[in-house]
């Protein structure tokens, strides 16, 4: 066994306890997951996948692991994934993927989201698909974990839990409208955070104060002071250019919220972005709520560096990961498979040898073994 890969990775993995019954332990658990995030890597895509892609890559997997009998079967992986707890596997797996990159701190902005596996229901039990809330590093481009929202509610369920985990002092949390909620400003702030909230119809007189007051400026002139800041991104054919208009007024401020019970509130914002590729022609207002003071440069790049969740984490888990497709659904698999992908993301993410998008360098991690130790030793 003289492969290098991370003992780091090991010594995470024997922390792990082991759900399965002593006497159905023939493969070890070690082994199993190793081989699981090692096929994920390559392009494997379900349980099938995994057990395939280790049959054939058996002898190099024997240079590092020690198989005592051999490759598990695709059942066997599936037992395993369905019965392993989520949350341990996800501190085992993120805590060995956070000691080599640097952590969030001040000023680092945090999205949160959520999505939906829209394969992962069975109408034949009743099983709704499975929701997660995600929380994506920008910066890092770093999954910080996954939460279950429970059956029959909304994101606004799971998020105080979400919020416990990855708010740090300085750091900036943005949510799209679901998360525009008193409790959830009051719990940002008192963790020592910051936010910037998206604003929209599901608080229905803030959103119409905020929009009025941003659309009367335009067509009149503002009464408050007012930063502004645009930006202009060209490529592909395609010109969008994105302009924020901010105030931190305190007499606006106390006509919005007269009560003070927004938390921190200390600005808001319209971000108005138009896009044009060749003729056509598309402009789209936003308005948000945040703790941080009226500085519209800023507020326009956090607000352009929120949608990196959908861009970078959920539109290509969808698009390179097949994630949508995936049937798995019993017990814990779907939860645990779909941390799987997001750790490979994350780890495919920042290789910078391969130009290569993801999709791609999973297949190159499928084909070069030197890439996939790269990969998991970087």
């Amino acid at each position: 066994m003289d492969t290098p890969l991370p003992h780091a990775l090991f010594v995470e993995l024997e922390t792990l306890s082991d759900p399965r019954s002593p006497h159905r332990r023939q493969h070890k658990l070690v082994d199993l997951v190793t081989i699981a995030l090692c096929a994920v890597l390559s392009g494997a895509d379900s349980w099938v996948d995994v057990a395939e892609w280790g049959r054939s890559k058996e002898p190099w997997l024997r240079t590092f692991l020690e198989l005592p009998a051999g490759i598990a079967s695709h059942d066997t992986f599936s037992r395993l994934f369905r019965l392993l707890d989520p949350q341990a596997l996800e501190a085992v797996l993120l805590d060995w993927v956070r000691a080599t990159l640097p952590a969030p701190t001040g000023q680092s902005v945090i999205a949160v989201d959520g999505k939906t596996l829209r394969r992962s229901h069975d109408r034949a039990t009743g099983q709704t698909a499975l929701h997660l809330i995600s929380a994506w590093a920008t910066e890092s481009g770093l999954a910080l974990g996954q939460w279950v929202v429970p059956d029959h509610t909304n994101e606004i369920t799971a998020l105080p839990t979400v919020l416990e985990a990855v708010v740090v002092p300085g750091t900036v949390i943005t949510l799209d409208a679901m998360g525009c909620q008193r409790e959830v400003a009051e719990t940002i702030v008192t963790q020592g955070g910051a936010y910037v909230l998206a604003l929209k119809g599901n608080q229905n007189q803030l959103h119409a104060d905020v929009r009025d007051f941003f659309v009367d400026g335009l067509a009149t002139g503002f009464a408050a002071p007012i930063d502004q800041a645009e930006t202009v991104e060209k490529g592909h054919g395609r010109i969008e250019k994105r302009v924020c208009w901010a105030s931190e007024d305190a007499n606006l401020l106390r006509y919005l919220d007269p009560d003070e019970r927004w938390a921190g509130m200390r600005s808001v914002a319209m971000v108005q972005a138009e896009r044009r590729i060749g003729n056509d022609r598309s402009v789209e207002r936003r308005y948000y709520l945040s703790s941080l003071p009226a500085d519209a440069l800023r507020l326009n790049r956090i607000v352009r560096t929120h949608w990196q969740i959908e861009n970078q984490l959920h539109w290509v888990l969808d698009t390179a990961f097949a994630e949508d497709q995936c049937r798995v659904r019993m017990g814990d698999g779907a939860q645990n498979l779909a941390l799987l992908r997001k750790v490979a993301l994350s780890l495919l993410k920042r290789d910078a040898t391969a130009k290569l998008g993801i999709a791609g360098k999973r297949r190159k991690a499928g084909w070069d073994e030197q890439y996939l130790l790269h990969i998991l030793t970087q």
